[in-house]
């Protein structure tokens, strides 16, 4: 089969289509042929090399696939079916076949989107989750950064189930910011120098939740702005640079808490289940629109990640086999 590798570091010309062999799901596992495949910013830090989560080469992409079970690997759940339309995050996943968990597979129906539907087994759960554990008040305000990419637009759109007061998103481009108004949030422009301003003009008292995967000034910046009793949740650094928080940073009853998908699936599995479901029921009722940007070939993946790069994706980019 074809799957994308990175032998070396560097920018998008790096990946390549390699001939590998079909994997054979291990226990507690599916093999899926792919249908579509959504893409995570975080491979283009993982594929320009130099960070503090540098895998060994050759490189494979992350990413959410929805496709048909092919085989079962051992000790699958029961209902586990060869034939069943799912979507699952997976390590390889810009493959013609990808192998997944069975145990946090979202069902898909045949009808959907394959490309809405890559959403629903790790993006969509994962903004659920950072609303929830931002303690977001009825009647507050969340500030979610990077607002127009895949995890940032879901965010703002669930977040209006908390019944906020104000819903702030941040981008870096009039594209974006227009894109986040849309939405339904207020946009602030990440590249002025005085967005702390903008944002405390729209939140005088501070904001109670912060989502940030930006990392270094930016969570700073960030904190800085959380309301006494309000929370920071972090979840990741697309800078690379990692937040570092001083106590005297809390003092003012400020809470920061970090959130990765895969902890919460290992920490809470039952109630990570709940969230797949919980996040699909709203796609199919029509509460949540998750929105694709584009869609390419997988031969056409230095598109996706140069799209990536340059920070200009509205939602999601999608590759198909």
């Amino acid at each position: 089969m074809r799957s994308v590798r990175f032998h070396r570091h560097g920018g998008p010309d790096v990946l390549q289509l390699d001939e590998v062999a079909v994997p054979e799901p291990g226990t507690g596992q599916v093999l899926i042929e792919v249908e579509a495949i959504g893409a995570n910013a975080i491979d283009t830090v993982l594929r320009r090399g130099g960070t503090p989560w540098d895998r060994p080469l050759p490189g494979t992409l992350t990413g959410d696939v929805v496709g048909r079970i092919s085989k079962l690997g051992p000790d699958t759940p029961p209902g586990t079916a060869v034939g069943q339309r799912v979507a699952a995050l997976t390590e390889d996943a810009f493959a013609d076949f990808a192998v997944a968990d069975a145990a946090f597979l979202a069902p898909i129906p045949d009808h959907a989107d394959a490309g809405e539907a890559t959403m629903m087994s790790m993006t969509a759960p994962l903004a659920l989750r950072l609303l929830e554990a931002g303690r977001i008040p009825a009647g507050g305000t969340v500030l979610i950064q990077s607002a127009a990419g895949t995890v940032g637009h879901l965010a703002v759109q669930l977040a209006r189930f908390f019944d906020p007061k104000t819903i702030i998103g941040t981008a870096s481009s009039a594209e974006r910011l227009d894109f986040i108004r849309e939405l339904g949030a207020e946009a602030v422009d990440l590249t002025d120098p005085e967005w702390p301003a903008k944002v405390r003009e729209l939140a005088p008292d501070g904001v109670n939740t912060v989502l940030d995967a930006v990392g270094g000034t930016v969570f700073d910046q960030g904190l800085d702005l959380v309301a006494p009793l309000g929370t920071m949740v972090t979840y990741g650094a697309i800078t690379t640079e990692l937040p570092t928080v001083p106590a005297s940073g809390l003092f003012g009853l400020r809470s920061v808490t970090g959130v990765s998908m895969m902890g919460w699936r290992q920490a809470r599995p039952d109630e990570a289940r709940a969230d797949v479901a919980e996040v699909t029921r709203r796609w199919q009722n029509g509460d949540l629109h998750p929105i694709v940007h584009a869609t390419h070939p997988l031969t056409d993946v230095t598109r996706i990640h140069e799209t990536l790069d340059a920070r200009k994706n509205l939602g999601r980019l999608i590759a198909r086999p």
